[in-house]
C-alpha cells in the first residue's frame, strides 16, 4: 500500500488487479507497484505478442530481442517493482459495493479496489460491469451477428465510466505495436495513480505522479528546503482547503518526502547502474557471456603485447 493513503481499502486483497501480462499490463504494473499500491497481475500466457517471430522495433534493443527473453525481462521487472504475478486466466470480474471480485480459471478469488484490463483480444471477463451494457458492440459480417468489446469505450487515458475500471487494452490505437501498448499501459497507470491521489486528498494541481529519479547535485537553492516545497503545495491547493488540517498536512509532508527521496547521490547512481547491468546478464545465455569474456581477454592480451 502507498504511504500517503488511508485504510479504506484495507479489507481488500489488492489495490490493483491487472488482467494481462503483456507489454500494456506489465508497464501498468511497474508504475502502480513502484508507487506502493498492492498490485497483482494475471497472465494466461497467450498474449498477442507471443505470436510474433522476433521483436525488432522495440526501442533499446538495437539488434532486436527474442520474444521469450523479452517476456522474461518484463515479468522480472514486474516482480522487482513489487507486484505479484499469477500464471492464471481471469474468467470473470464482478462489481462489489467498493471494488471488484476477480475470479480465475484456477479457482482464485481476489478482491480489489481497481482493475486494469490489458488483454488485446479477449475482454469477455468484463461483461456485466457496466449497467448500461455498452462495453460491447455488435456488427454484421457474412450474414452473422458478431459481438466484440468497444475499443472506444475507454478514454485516451484508459478511464471508463465504471468507477475503478481502467482499460489499457483493447483500445482503439495502442494495440498495433508492442511499444505503443507499453506506452498506453504507463499512461493508464498514471491516470489511475492520479485518481488514487485525488481520493486521498491531493489537490488536482498536484495529483499527477511522476516516477523518476534525479541527481542530488541538482537539488540546490530554495528547492533544497522543505519550506519551499510547502509553499509550492500551498500555491496549488484550492482556496477552500485548510492547509492546517491534520490530513492535509500529512499528505503534504508525505509528498515532500517522496519528492526529496527521488534525488540520488553519485555513488547511489553508480551502484544502480551496476546493478542494472548485472541484472540484464541474468537474461543472457551463458555461452554468449563466456564468448564475450574470451573476446575481452584476447583483446587485453593483444593490447599488452602491443605495448612491449
Amino acid at each position: 500500500m502507498a504511504n500517503d493513503g488511508t485504510d479504506a481499502d484495507a479489507a481488500l486483497a489488492a489495490d490493483v488487479a491487472i488482467v494481462g501480462g503483456g507489454p500494456a499490463g506489465c508497464s501498468a504494473a511497474v508504475f502502480t507497484a513502484r508507487y506502493g499500491l498492492d498490485t497483482v497481475v494475471f497472465d494466461r500466457g497467450n498474449a498477442s505478442l507471443q505470436r510474433c517471430a522476433y521483436l525488432e522495433n522495440y526501442l533499446g534493443f538495437p539488434a532486436g530481442i527474442g520474444i521469450e527473453t523479452f517476456y522474461d525481462l518484463m515479468h522480472d521487472h514486474v516482480t522487482e517493482a513489487g507486484a505479484t504475478l499469477h500464471d492464471d486466466m481471469v474468467e470473470s470480474i464482478d462489481d462489489l459495493d467498493a471494488g471488484f471480485l476477480v475470479e480465475t480459471a484456477d479457482s482464485r478469488a481476489i478482491t480489489t479496489r481497481r482493475v486494469v484490463a490489458a488483454t488485446r483480444y479477449d475482454a469477455d471477463y468484463l461483461r456485466g460491469l457496466d449497467d448500461d451494457d455498452v462495453l460491447f458492440e455488435t456488427h454484421e459480417h457474412g450474414g452473422e451477428t458478431h459481438e466484440h468489446f468497444d475499443r472506444e469505450y475507454p478514454d485516451e487515458d484508459g478511464r471508463t465510466p465504471v468507477d475503478g475500471l481502467y482499460v489499457a487494452s483493447p483500445t482503439r490505437t495502442a494495440d498495433a505495436q508492442a511499444i505503443m501498448a507499453a506506452g498506453q499501459g504507463a499512461r493508464t497507470a498514471r491516470a489511475l495513480l492520479a485518481d488514487v491521489r485525488r481520493e486521498r486528498g491531493f489537490p488536482d494541481a498536484v495529483a499527477d505522479h511522476y516516477d523518476w529519479v534525479r541527481r542530488e547535485a541538482t537539488l540546490t537553492g530554495e528547492w533544497a528546503t522543505r519550506e519551499r516545497w510547502r509553499e509550492w503545495f500551498a500555491e496549488r491547493a484550492p482556496d477552500d482547503v485548510d492547509l492546517n488540517d491534520e490530513h492535509v498536512v500529512e499528505i503534504r509532508e508525505r509528498e515532500i518526502d517522496r519528492r526529496l527521496d527521488a534525488y540520488r547521490e553519485a555513488d547511489e547512481i553508480a551502484a544502480a547502474e551496476e546493478r542494472g547491468q548485472r541484472r540484464l546478464l541474468e537474461h543472457v545465455d551463458d555461452e554468449y557471456i563466456l564468448e564475450a569474456a574470451r573476446e575481452i581477454e584476447a583483446a587485453r592480451e593483444d593490447g599488452d603485447d602491443g605495448g612491449t
